[in-house]
């Protein structure tokens, strides 16, 4: 039996779900004003090139670490300032994932950028998300091979 994703992202999904196109749009910016990028305890400019998401225009860099047997903090940097999709979904996965089971992180379903950002979601931007989602599952599923 897979796991299921985190709660607090299927109560984000749901959420997001009931929202129109104009409400949605403000959600993602009230969501990318509350990025805070990566502590420099864990990395400084320039990030290395390993940490950077291939597939994102975006320049988003992301990190993971322990916190606990079976969780990790995941941090993030986006460098376009203009990022604001990057941004709203890192700030996203940060306060949803963040701390929870290293199962639930691998659970969750690719589908779940597009219930965020909607179906007309430009290929490039879609593509850059995704690659952020995977980014953080596969931190969470390297983990959990270790035993964390």
């Amino acid at each position: 039996m897979s796991a299921a994703p985190p709660p607090a992202l299927a109560e984000l999904l749901e959420e997001m779900a009931f929202l129109d196109r104009a409400e949605r749009i403000e959600y993602l910016i009230e969501y990318a004003d509350r990025f805070v990028s990566v502590p420099e305890r864990i990395a400084a400019r320039p990030y290395p090139e390993e940490r950077r998401v291939k597939r994102c225009e975006s320049q988003a860099y992301v990190w993971a670490e322990d916190a606990g047997p079976d969780a990790q903090r995941y941090h993030f940097a986006v460098e376009n300032p203009q990022g604001i999709s990057a941004k709203s979904f890192c700030a996203i996965l940060d306060e949803t994932v963040s701390g929870a089971p290293l199962a639930q992180v691998a659970a969750i379903p690719g589908d779940a950028v597009f219930a965020i950002y909607g179906r007309e979601l430009s290929m490039g931007k879609g593509e850059g998300l995704l690659g952020i989602l995977e980014a953080v599952q596969g931190f969470a599923r390297e983990a959990a091979a270790r035993g964390r």
